[in-house]
């Protein structure tokens, strides 16, 4: 099955409403993330994962394939099922369960948001709060229907050329240290957005 947009589910927080599946996308349960989509009827393709998060009897369909990783072992089950869509031929990953929780995985997972930008993939990391992606030499649009703020941070010593229009504050041609908070609360104003850096890697959140 080779799919474009896949789907992670984590055991960190979910969102309330049920996200929305796009037909044709990889659906993959990494360890615990399995118990929020057993709760809400989603069957994904694939459960992957050390099942240290799982009840032994939890049911899993017959059509969901089970990989199951050693529990002695470098990476996480995230990033295992990450780098199983990436095998599948995914370019785009919508990550839920991958915040709140533990610092750390919230850590880890930026860390695969920028491995995918680095390697011309999208990353999101989705919550019921927030969404965050990151940007490596490229530009992200936004359609005028946003609402809310976004904070643009550098994750490079420093980012050459970042730019945002459409937004309440514009910036041009900026350079953003990674200890230099001025991309902090944007806020959108309802007219198609940008964002671009010329040179860097930005961590952009996006809030209500």
């Amino acid at each position: 099955m080779t799919n474009k947009l896949c789907y992670l589910f984590g055991a960190g927080e979910t969102p309330v409403e049920i996200p929305f599946i796009e037909e044709n996308s990889l659906i993959i349960a990494a360890d615990g993330g399995y118990k929020y989509l057993s709760r809400v009827g989603i069957a994904p393709h694939v459960l992957i994962g050390d099942f240290d998060s799982l009840p032994e009897d939890i049911y899993i369909p017959p059509e969901t394939q089970r990989i199951a990783l050693n529990r002695i072992k470098d990476n996480t089950d995230m990033e295992a099922a990450l780098q199983l869509g990436i095998q599948r031929g995914c370019k785009e990953f919508k990550i839920y369960g991958g915040t709140g929780g533990r610092t750390s995985h919230l850590i880890a997972n930026i860390a695969l948001l920028v491995r995918l930008a680095k390697n011309s993939m999208t990353g999101w990391l989705i919550s019921g709060t927030e969404i965050i992606t990151v940007l490596h030499n490229d530009k992200i649009s936004f359609s005028k229907s946003e609402r809310g703020f976004v904070s643009v941070f550098s994750l490079s010593e420093k980012s050459v050329g970042v730019s945002e229009s459409g937004l309440k504050y514009d910036l041009n041609a900026h350079t953003l240290l990674f200890n230099d908070p001025i991309g902090i609360s944007n806020e959108f104003i309802g007219v198609k957005s940008n964002i671009s850096v010329k040179e860097g890697t930005l961590l952009i959140i996006k809030e209500p």
